[in-house]
């Protein structure tokens, strides 16, 4: 469910019309629904009622402070990847210690950050990364909770570049290995073992690989404890799905989720850790953009607009799809053409659809990216010299602009002349 709606023929933003958005703050630009994000965090709790769950908002989906703090003042804890991120949620207001700390190159300057912030557990990735820890921790005079992340290799069954459970995959350490480098984190200085950590991937939409990894976790989790660990919490990760199609079947909701949590944690006797990202904020957020030209080729019609991969690179760098609605509905049933919708971006990989069934656009409509509050905004980019979109927020009858759009000149402003290049 989400609160993007027509009302008299013209999207809304829950009661904000969108082209009034467009006219104030330009395009191209993300809107985020306050009411979709606080409604999916509920919708989550929910399901898990019952057992000692922290939700950590897996701020890599989308951390924009306004986001973030959505999450932060309904009772979410956070999961981070980096010490930027460590750093925007502290400034948003998350207690440190319900961050958790993932991701497999953390820096030593990253480290001692989140040491000094007391965070609740750092995600260890690696044998070379524990060690770091210990050394870090016991010359800062303190120890690191650790948990240590088991890769389960198990196939997620989702896109290749967003699978992290498999062997393959640089997440984690194998799950064979979990009794050598727990006893080695045992008797290293300057860490404590306090759980166990696993993250299978990113859009699932199949419960079985769940079924499959937590399986193999709680078993992880038995056999540490036969060996003396104190496991007081397991992460379970995140990763499921969400629809980007408005034909397809909806996958899986958070009840059939928990339900496989409940099944294989629930009776470990731990707090269970849930770092959902997509799921919470994916339909909460779309893209606006606006046509510039209706080009008919030799063999193809582009529909070309105003934003672009680096606007939005999941269509090119994932295949992903994403529903393309206009701001304004025509009258009737308007004749539909097949187009490819693209940017400006000098790449012939910058498109938003290809081969898509449209109704006709012309110059000057505005027309609706569905399901980009995911990956969008987080992971764009200036590149052709493309200033950063605006991002506004929606609450009700009220919308805020929760990032302003970025100008040339601040573009410009970031870069520095030699000296032997600087005009005399």
């Amino acid at each position: 469910m989400h609160h993007f709606q027509y009302r008299d023929g013209v999207l809304h933003a829950e009661d904000v019309p969108l082209d009034r958005i467009a006219a104030e703050v330009g395009t191209p630009f993300y809107c985020y629904a306050h009411a979709t994000l606080t409604r999916h965090y509920r919708v989550l709790r929910e399901a898990f009622a019952g057992l000692p769950v922290l939700i950590c908002y897996a701020m890599k989906a989308n951390s924009n402070q306004s986001v973030v703090r959505t999450f932060v003042t309904e009772g979410a804890g956070v999961d981070v990847v980096s010490g930027g991120e460590l750093q925007r949620a502290l400034a948003a207001g998350a207690a440190p210690d319900a961050i958790v700390f993932s991701g497999v190159a953390k820096s030593r300057t990253e480290i001692a950050a989140a040491l000094d912030a007391g965070i609740l557990t750092f995600n260890v990735e690696s044998e070379p990364e524990l060690e770091r820890l210990s050394a870090i921790a016991t010359a800062r005079g303190t120890v690191a909770p650790v948990s240590i992340r088991i890769n389960p290799d198990v196939d997620a069954r989702t896109h290749r570049k967003i699978t992290t459970g498999r062997a393959e995959n640089k997440f984690g350490i194998p799950y064979q290995k979990a009794r050598e480098v727990y006893a080695r984190a045992a008797s290293l200085p300057g860490v404590q073992v306090t759980g166990v950590a696993m993250h299978i991937g990113s859009q699932i939409t199949d419960l079985d690989p769940y079924d499959a990894a937590y399986a193999r976790l709680a078993e992880v989790v038995r056999t540490l404890r036969a060996d003396g660990h104190a496991i007081t919490h397991v992460d379970a990760g995140g990763g499921l799905g969400v629809p980007y199609r408005l034909d397809d079947p909806p996958p899986p909701g958070p009840n059939a989720y928990a339900a496989v949590v409940r099944r294989h944690l629930g009776d470990l006797d731990v707090t269970i850790l849930i770092e959902p990202g997509r799921v919470l904020v994916g339909n909460a957020g779309i893209l606006v953009t606006e046509v510039e030209y209706v080009k008919t080729g030799a063999d193809k019609t582009f529909i070309i607009v105003d934003a672009a991969m680096n606007d939005l690179i999941r269509p090119t760098l994932y295949d992903a799809h994403h529903d393309l609605l206009p701001v304004r509905a025509a009258d009737g049933s308007p004749e539909a053409i097949t187009a490819d919708v693209v940017g400006g971006v000098c790449e012939t990989g910058d498109y938003l659809a290809r081969d898509r069934a449209l109704p006709r656009f012309e110059a000057g409509d505005l027309l609706a990216v569905m399901t980009a509050g995911a990956y969008g905004a987080v992971q764009s980019s200036t590149y052709n010299t493309r200033p950063l979109a605006a991002e506004v927020m929606v609450r009700g009858d009220q919308w805020a602009v929760v990032r302003p759009r970025q100008s040339t000149d601040d573009l410009i402003a970031m870069d520095r002349l030699a000296p032997w290049l600087a005009p005399s």
